[in-house]
């Protein structure tokens, strides 16, 4: 069959990779793709990562990408960013006969508004942090006041991983209230907030692949938000992950698919919305057990860069069972190795910072299984490979334990070239102090 990939980071990427070892794949394409993922997929210009706050053009791109996908006779889509799922991709998919994988606009409302996944799993007993909700300033500000610090400020809509802001103090918090309600800081995204108490444990990531009814868990892994060493600074889209996560015991996945997957898909069903794709479920772990961060409608960025080469299954099979309502025939199978993913970033991210810098060494890792360079924020100019982004490349190694991964993925970094470089130094701290 042909296959179509929608998005261009390095999750894309990673999904482009794990597609191209499929027997059944006759062409695989990548809308729009990087310079990557060129050589595994033909890239196709069409973008529909355009904020879902834009609606009428992101509308038309994705008519553009529904137009391609039935000349190209598309037989799966695998949907990567937010914004297209939020935007409805989906439904016109379907609407128009093609197969795609990922959930309707309704069901993924769990990530585009943190109100309604909140009140979802309030209505089902889905444990998360105490919270309320609030689209006027003063009440937020009195209710953080009532709870005081430390506390969490998210925005309900989509903002590009910046909608979460942990106050360590309450002038904090309120300006933080202030900045989204009254400001607009964060466009029509913040112009509903949660006010969360701060869980104390540890995060970590588990996804489920969802057919509306059924589903089946991956790999445990944990993302690494800050931007700095030992979790200091501000959050980003993620500075690196690992996989297995020690803290996700076999006792506390059963706990999660039990306490919050299961109920979350029944209640999804039962409003008339089923859940179909990925399940991303970010965790806290507590001294009361499990506890849900938030949800995401997709695959995480770094995470899916470690979960696909851990996966043995063929990924056709997969994602094709997921949209057939088949999920219950499957058996997937994943590795028993570690895998961990260093991001090469851009001296400044998550602020401002350069772009159009050379990047050196990617040749040497061209054809390995165990190292792979997937591609974040890239471009091509002149035939050479260019910085482009705040996140450039996710540098990806496995192998049979995770300090041995570890050494292997800092020892491609330290292979790699770009001016104003920055990684972080100590991704998977946490598993190799409990080792």
């Amino acid at each position: 069959m042909n296959v179509l990939v929608v998005g261009k980071g390095g999750r894309e990427h990673a999904l482009v990779w794990k597609l191209a070892q499929s027997q059944r794949i006759d062409k695989l394409y990548v809308a729009p793709g990087n310079p990557g993922m060129a050589s595994l997929a033909e890239c196709v210009d069409i973008r529909v990562d355009t904020p879902v706050a834009k609606r009428e053009k992101l509308a038309g791109e994705i008519d553009r990408l529904v137009a391609f996908a039935q000349e190209q006779q598309i037989g799966l889509t695998v949907v990567g960013p937010d914004d297209a799922l939020a935007g409805g991709i989906v439904d016109r998919f379907r609407a128009s006969g093609l197969a795609i994988f990922g959930p309707t606009e309704a069901a993924a409302r769990i990530e585009s508004s943190k109100v309604f996944a909140k009140e979802l799993m309030e209505r089902v007993g889905v444990p998360t942090a105490r919270h309320q909700s609030f689209t006027d300033s003063q009440t937020a500000c009195a209710y953080i006041r009532e709870q005081g610090a430390p506390i969490v400020v998210k925005a309900s809509g989509l903002a590009a991983g910046k909608g979460a802001v942990v106050c360590h103090s309450v002038d904090q918090a309120l300006a933080a209230a202030h900045d989204m309600l009254d400001e607009g800081t964060l466009g029509g995204a913040g112009h509903h907030i949660v006010v969360e108490e701060y869980m104390v444990g540890e995060e970590a990531s588990l996804f489920a692949i969802c057919d509306g009814e059924h589903f089946i868990t991956l790999t445990p892994a944990q993302d690494h938000k800050p931007i700095y060493d030992g979790d200091k600074g501000p959050n980003t889209g993620g500075m690196g992950a690992y996989a297995p996560a020690p803290v996700m015991t076999p006792a506390l996945v059963r706990e999660a698919e039990e306490r919050i997957i299961r109920p979350v898909l029944d209640e999804m069903r039962r409003l008339g919305t089923p859940y179909q794709g990925v399940l991303y479920c970010g965790l806290m772990c507590t001294e009361a057990g499990v506890k849900v961060v938030e949800f995401n409608a997709r695959f995480g960025d770094p995470e899916c860069q470690i979960l696909m080469p851990l996966l043995k299954t063929d990924l056709v099979d997969l994602l094709t069972a997921a949209c057939d309502g088949l999920l219950d025939q499957v058996q997937v199978e994943c590795a028993p190795d570690a895998a961990v993913c260093v991001i090469l970033a851009s001296d400044g991210y998550p602020q401002a910072y350069e772009k159009g810098f050379e990047i050196r060494g990617l040749e040497a890792f061209a054809d390995r299984d165990d190292l792979v360079v997937f591609h974040a924020g890239t471009a091509q100019r002149n035939g050479r490979v260019i910085t482009d982004g705040g996140r450039v490349l996710c540098v990806t190694a496995t192998d049979a334990d995770l300090q041995a991964a570890v050494a292997k993925a800092y020892s491609a970094v330290d292979q790699i070239a770009f001016d104003n470089a920055y990684c972080r130094r100590d991704i998977a701290y946490r598993a190799l102090g409990r080792a």
